[in-house]
């Protein structure tokens, strides 16, 4: 192998030597890419196009051994390393500039222990992969909404989604994880075990090491679970986002309804008079019996005269999928977000005015609804802090062309502002941009930056790990 030119942990220009590089080849099973090889584009192409960063050298790692052997050869040569997943991060952590990237997706592997209900889950796995395999038994986990987004990028922010209400955060229902850290080791944590880190896992980002298994209970669910739609135009939203507010506060752990503002999208439920018009979606979940789902869905039914909607029994993995056509690879996307305690009416006056000048049609406001189980649970229990946030605000500007990049991130931006004094304070981490560092990140960890930071200087007092939301052992 020739020489090859890398960024430093100090973002400074060095030199590997051949002969380094060959010997850190010589035992790696998977595969390493340089720029010019084939496949060396594709293994550096993540979700957001506007993130394109080119690493000097890309570890495809196969098991751990690999993962073990990346990490050693970053620390000894004082490498900039980036960690892969499923390359799902907004902000783009998981491809650098001129360093490693230590490249997860092929490990991908998950594997059911149906009589235990524990799932065992491999770095690369997808949600859609995990939902498959645990689906085959009737059984699920609370994960995300899209199903390219990778299990480990998810976990590590803390993770919630349509079972958050009825069984807390992805990370709530975290037994074990298997980690490699910065010195190389392979450690297995849980309550009982290196319970610092297993703390600062659930929720720290990627600030402690590469977790090479996860390990998580399970629940019964499904195979089908009843869900629906409901389509109001925006200009019923004042009175539809009272009523919404009031039907919160009395849901019950097993009603999940979220809703999104935007230019409606071709829906077949929805008459064609309506595509491309501001409509106020409510999207519902609920993992019970039809009889009971139907009776929770009701009010929603009510809020106004819907312009469309569409209610049913669906196998949960399509449920799953559901925002996936909305979510594909290939968009410019840009995101900023709040946590709210409610949807307060002078915040639904904000979010309405932002919603009628969205910049591009692919654009939206989304708000997810947390709250029940996940607000049952002590700030200081894991490393994700924000039990009291109800709803998870996603400014979600997304487009196709970079020359509309100034007017939607000034909108999202503005956007932003504006909704700010409504904030309950927070931000939920995987939602941060790239831009979004120092006082920003430690927002998200809230009160528990400072336990935060000590297991950092544990772990990692070098920052190996430092393309994530950073947490700094310098300071």
């Amino acid at each position: 192998m020739s020489k090859v030119e890398v960024a430093s942990t100090a973002r400074r220009q060095t030199r590997i030597e051949p002969s380094a590089l060959e010997e850190f080849a010589k035992n790696f099973r998977g595969e390493l890419l340089k720029p010019g090889d084939a496949g060396y584009d594709e293994a550096r192409a993540i979700w957001n196009v506007m993130i394109d960063r080119k690493p000097a050298l890309i570890a495809r790692c196969r098991g751990v051994a690999d993962i073990r052997a990346a990490v050693n050869f970053a620390r000894e040569n004082s490498l900039l390393v980036a960690v892969k997943g499923g390359g799902h991060n907004i902000a783009g952590n998981a491809v650098c500039d001129g360093g490693l990237m230590i490249d997860l997706s092929l490990m991908r592997s998950v594997r059911i222990e149906p009589d235990t209900r524990i799932a065992h889950v491999e770095p690369g796995a997808t949600l859609g992969d995990f939902d498959c395999e645990a689906q085959a038994f009737g059984l699920a986990t609370p994960l995300g909404i899209n199903s390219t987004t990778g299990v480990s990028g998810l976990t590590l922010g803390g993770g919630f989604g349509w079972l958050t209400r009825k069984y807390g955060m992805t990370v709530d229902n975290l037994v074990s994880v298997d980690v490699v850290t910065a010195d190389g080791k392979f450690v297995h944590a849980s309550e009982k075990n290196h319970p610092d880190l297993f703390w600062a896992i659930r929720g720290g980002s990627g600030n402690f090491g590469i977790v090479t298994r996860w390990e998580f209970k399970l629940y019964p669910l499904g195979p089908e679970v009843y869900v629906g739609l409901v389509v109001y135009s925006l200009d019923d939203a004042k009175p539809v986002m009272a009523k919404y507010r009031q039907f919160v506060s009395k849901a019950d752990d097993n009603t999940s309804v979220w809703f999104v503002m935007r230019q409606a999208p071709p829906l077949p439920f929805l008459d064609q008079k309506y595509y491309g018009s501001d409509i106020l979606v409510f999207a519902c979940f609920h993992p019970g019996s039809q009889s009971d789902a139907q009776k929770a869905f009701e009010p929603v039914r009510q809020f106004a005269k819907p312009l469309g909607e569409h209610f049913g029994l669906q196998p949960y993995c399509t449920w799953q999928t559901l925002l996936d056509p909305m979510l594909t690879p290939g968009a410019r996307n840009y995101w900023k977000s709040h946590n709210f305690a409610e949807i307060s009416d002078g915040l639904a006056e904000v979010l309405v005015k932002y919603a009628k000048m969205i910049p591009h049609p692919e654009t939206e406001i989304a708000c997810a609804c947390l709250g029940g189980a996940a607000s049952r649970i002590s700030p200081s229990a894991t490393a994700y802090p924000h039990r009291n946030a109800v709803h998870v605000m996603n400014v979600h500007g997304r487009w196709r062309e970079a020359s509309d990049d100034e007017k939607c991130i000034s909108w999202a931006r503005n956007l932003f502002k504006e909704t700010a004094q409504f904030s309950s304070g927070g931000v939920y981490v995987n939602f941060l941009t790239q831009e979004e560092t120092g006082d920003r990140v430690k927002t998200a960890f809230g009160s528990n930056y400072e336990r935060l930071l000590k297991t950092k200087k544990k772990y990692d007092p070098q920052n190996l790990f430092c393309m994530n939301q950073n947490i700094s052992p310098d300071e």
